[in-house]
C-alpha cells in the first residue's frame, strides 16, 4: 500500500505538470519521494532482527537522518507555498511534515508506534478527501466539496495592476463584452475568439481587408485558405447551394461540432452573407464551412454574419488553448480578444473534403479533435441510409 501511495503521488505530480501547475507538480513529486523513501525503509526494516534486509542501527543512521532533515526543510517551503492555494493542500503538506518527523524519529530508533498510527491515519483521511473533492468538483464543474480558501494572498504591485492590456479583452459571459467584439468585427477589425476547439482569429467576411490582415498577423502563407464559420445549418439552406441529399445528411450529422466540411464554392456564398470577402476565403473552387458547438461564438456570428476563421497562433506554432496565450502572443496585433478561459480542446477541428462525396466519398484532409475513424463511421452510417 505504501508503494502504491508513492506511485499515486508521482502520477498526481505528472498530471499537475501536464496542466502547467508547476507548484503542484513539484509538491507531489516531493511527496512521492518522501512517501516512497519512508515506506521502503519502514518495510525493509520491519522483518525480525535476523531477517533485516536493511540495517539501521547505531553508527549507521547518518544518511537516513540527513535525508529526513532535508525533507523537513523542503516540505517547510511547500507549507508556505500551499497556504496561498487552499486549506486542503495546506493540510496535506502539514501531514507530510508530520510523516517526515516520523521518518526522522524512526532513523533515530525513537518512533512511538501510536504516534505513527495517528499520523498515517490523518494523512489517509486528508488524501482521501482531497482526491474525492478534486474529482467531484472537476466532474460537476462546481465546488460541491470545499477545498477551503487560501490563507495567504499575494498582492500584485501597483505597477502590475495598472499595466494596460494590448487590446480590448472583454469577458465572454458579459453581453456588453460580446457586443464590443461584434462591433469591432463589423468595423473591419481582427479579434481573437474562443471556439469549441481552440482559440481562433476572426474577421468579418464583409471586410476583405480584415481577412488580409489575418494573414499578416499570423505570417500565414497566402496559398493556405481560410475557412468560414456560420451559426447554424439553416443559414446554409437559405443560401440554396447546389448540395446533394447525401451531403446534406452528412452535414446534419456532424454540425454543430469539431468537423469542418470542404464543399464547392459558388455565388450562393454571397447570399450566405460572405459579401466582399468572397475572393479571400477558401480557394478558387472550394470553401470549408463549419458550425461551431459553442453558444457564445454562435451568438457572436448571429451579430456579425459569417466569420473568416483561422487558429490564433503564429503560423507553424502550437494552437492557443487559453485567452492569455492569444493576448501574450498576438494581442499587440489585434483590436480585441474575447476571453473565455481554457478551451474545450487542445487541437483544432477535423477537416473533411466533401467535394466528391457522391462519386468517391469523403477524404480526411486533417485529423483533429474528432478521430478520422469516427468521421468515417458517421459517413458510412449516413450512406447506408
Amino acid at each position: 500500500l505504501i508503494l502504491i501511495g508513492g506511485f499515486v503521488q508521482l502520477l498526481a505530480g505528472f498530471l499537475a505538470f501536464r496542466k502547467y501547475d508547476h507548484l503542484g507538480g513539484a509538491a507531489f513529486l516531493t511527496f512521492s519521494a518522501l512517501w516512497s523513501s519512508y515506506g521502503v525503509t519502514r518495510v525493509l526494516c520491519a522483518a525480525p532482527v535476523s531477517g533485516h534486509l536493511l540495517d539501521i542501527g547505531a553508527g549507521n543512521t547518518e544518511g537516513f537522518t540527513a535525508g529526513s532533515v532535508a525533507f523537513l526543510v523542503l516540505n517547510a517551503f511547500l507549507i508556505i507555498l500551499a497556504s496561498s492555494f487552499n486549506v486542503v493542500l495546506l493540510c496535506l503538506t502539514l501531514a507530510m511534515e508530520l510523516l517526515t518527523i516520523c521518518f526522522l524519529l524512526f532513523t533515530l530508533q525513537n518512533l512511538p508506534l501510536p504516534f505513527e498510527i495517528v499520523v498515517l491515519s490523518i494523512l489517509s483521511i486528508i488524501c482521501f478527501y482531497g482526491a474525492a473533492a478534486s474529482l467531484t468538483n472537476c466532474m460537476f464543474g462546481k465546488d460541491l466539496l470545499m477545498m477551503g480558501p487560501p490563507l495567504l494572498t499575494v498582492q500584485s504591485s501597483k505597477k502590475d495592476r495598472e499595466d494596460p492590456l494590448p487590446c480590448i479583452c472583454p469577458k465572454s459571459h458579459l453581453t456588453s463584452g460580446l457586443r464590443a467584439i461584434a462591433e469591432l468585427l463589423n468595423t473591419g477589425a481582427v479579434c481573437g475568439v474562443p471556439t469549441d476547439t481552440v482559440y481562433a482569429l476572426a474577421a468579418s467576411c464583409k471586410h476583405p481587408e480584415a481577412i488580409e490582415k489575418v494573414y499578416r498577423i499570423k505570417d500565414r502563407p497566402q496559398e493556405k485558405p481560410i475557412c468560414i464559420f456560420i451559426s447554424n445549418l439553416e443559414q446554409l439552406r437559405a443560401a440554396a447551394p447546389p448540395i446533394s441529399p447525401l451531403l446534406w445528411e452528412f452535414m446534419e450529422n456532424v454540425y454543430p461540432g469539431g468537423i469542418g466540411c470542404i464543399i464547392r464554392k459558388g455565388e450562393w456564398l454571397k447570399k450566405l452573407g460572405v459579401g466582399a470577402g468572397y475572393s479571400r476565403v477558401g480557394t478558387q473552387d472550394s470553401i470549408m464551412i463549419r458550425v461551431p458547438d459553442l453558444t457564445v461564438l454562435v451568438h457572436l456570428i448571429d451579430m456579425t454574419g459569417p466569420l473568416a476563421i483561422t487558429s490564433a497562433n503564429p503560423s507553424g506554432e502550437v494552437d492557443s488553448t487559453h485567452h492569455d496565450m492569444v493576448i501574450s502572443r498576438l494581442g499587440h496585433k489585434l483590436e480585441g480578444v474575447l476571453c473565455d478561459g481554457e478551451s474545450d480542446e487542445v487541437v483544432a477541428s477535423t477537416v473533411v473534403n466533401c467535394t466528391k462525396i457522391d462519386e468517391s466519398g469523403i477524404t480526411i484532409v486533417r485529423e483533429g479533435c474528432i478521430p478520422a475513424g469516427k468521421v468515417m463511421q458517421i459517413f458510412e452510417r449516413v450512406k447506408s441510409r
